[in-house]
């Protein structure tokens, strides 16, 4: 009897080519969309190609048709408004620069519809991202990176569960982009060529600002900018509006670039440095979260992604405090981000990752 497998249908192409290989392997294949967010208008979709709301349902549909497969929708709203947009929030006013798809990825697409589809029945989930899984000597599951660095998507998957691993298929790992689309269009799937979905799903038009203003109800404080000493150097419109490394936007005239150094969201400043002091050499990290090993140790060498463009370099752990870990890197960094996850590798596997707190020197 062929194994069942629930494949999360955004309405995309790559989700789409996965159905499709997986019932080409022989899986008894099941399509859901999930309905996470569904505040713009049908139009506003469309036209900006996002994921996961009333259009992609809709596509999600027709693909299912030319599959042969049958296609349900299933409602998250609830849980993601608690579990990704009510984080995006609260992290914007703590002065951090949060990454919602992370979240997204571990507690909904993964945590509940794993769940849920284990309620019907079926044996495994599977999704269309960029990036494989495989069982380790050590009898544990990790992420490896896709085959294709350019859409690699191993980043933003490495505080998935164990549980959940082995209960998730990802065919797309040895895939680019291009050969996708082509499967797609000789497949005469209607999604072949539909833009890729935006960065912030639930923020189509990319204007998160205005975003955290209609979910608040608040306009964000104005505050000063102040150099390392403290010396008021001019009027900024609200943390919310920086993120670390920022040069544009500023408006302050020195003759020579300036950069966010540092958000204090307790008394509102928004720190300016020159281009130096946004290299650091180290970081503090919580949340720590073990994928390919047991335990992280104190000593122990690996790569590190700070962001998801992240070419990667290579630190140590100079020390282990609980969930905490304080990590060396051998050269210095650009823009450390609190708020961001720091993923560790070795090679193309992910070891873990966790949460940034704060970039610091050694």
């Amino acid at each position: 009897m062929s194994k069942k497998v629930v494949v999360g249908m955004s309405g995309g192409v790559d989700s789409s080519v996965a159905a499709y290989l997986l019932k080409e392997q022989g899986y008894e294949v099941i399509g859901v969309t999930m309905e996470i967010w569904q505040k713009e208008s049908e139009g506003i979709l469309e036209r900006e190609g996002g994921c996961c709301g009333l259009s992609a349902a809709e596509d999600a549909k027709r693909v299912a048709g030319v599959l042969g497969i049958p296609h349900y929708v299933m409602n998250f709203r609830d849980l993601f408004q608690q579990k990704v947009i009510d984080y995006f929030v609260q992290e914007y006013q703590a002065g951090h620069t949060p990454n919602p798809c992370i979240a997204c990825n571990r507690f909904v697409k993964w945590e509940a519809l794993l769940r849920r589809s284990m309620e019907i029945g079926a044996d495994y989930i599977a999704t269309g991202h960029y990036a494989s899984i495989k069982k380790l000597a050590n009898g544990r599951y990790a992420i490896t990176r896709s085959k294709f660095d350019r859409k690699d998507q191993s980043y933003a998957l490495y505080n998935l569960t164990q549980e959940q691993l082995s209960h998730t298929l990802m065919p797309l790992g040895e895939y680019e982009k291009g050969q996708i689309r082509c499967i797609a269009a000789e497949q005469g799937l209607q999604v072949a060529r539909k833009p890729d979905s935006q960065d912030i799903c639930f923020i189509p038009d990319n204007d998160y600002k205005r975003f955290l203003e209609e979910e608040t109800g608040e306009k964000p404080c104005e505050g000063n900018f102040v150099d390392k000493s403290g010396n008021v150097l001019g009027k900024h419109r609200g943390i919310t509006h920086y993120t670390i490394g920022q040069r544009k936007g500023l408006n302050l005239a020195f003759g020579h670039p300036v950069f966010v150094t540092e958000l204090r969201p307790d008394t509102n400043e928004v720190v300016i440095g020159g281009a130096e002091d946004v290299y650091v050499d180290a970081l503090e990290a919580v949340q720590l979260h073990c994928m390919a090993v047991e335990h992280f140790e104190e000593g122990q060498r690996m790569m590190a992604k700070i962001r998801y463009a992240d070419k990667g370099q290579m630190c140590t752990i100079e020390k282990l405090e609980g969930d905490k870990a304080f990590i060396a890197f051998d050269q210095e960094v650009r823009a450390v981000t609190p708020g961001q996850a720091v993923v560790f590798y070795r090679e193309n596997t992910v070891l873990g990752g966790g949460t940034i707190v704060r970039g610091r020197k050694k």
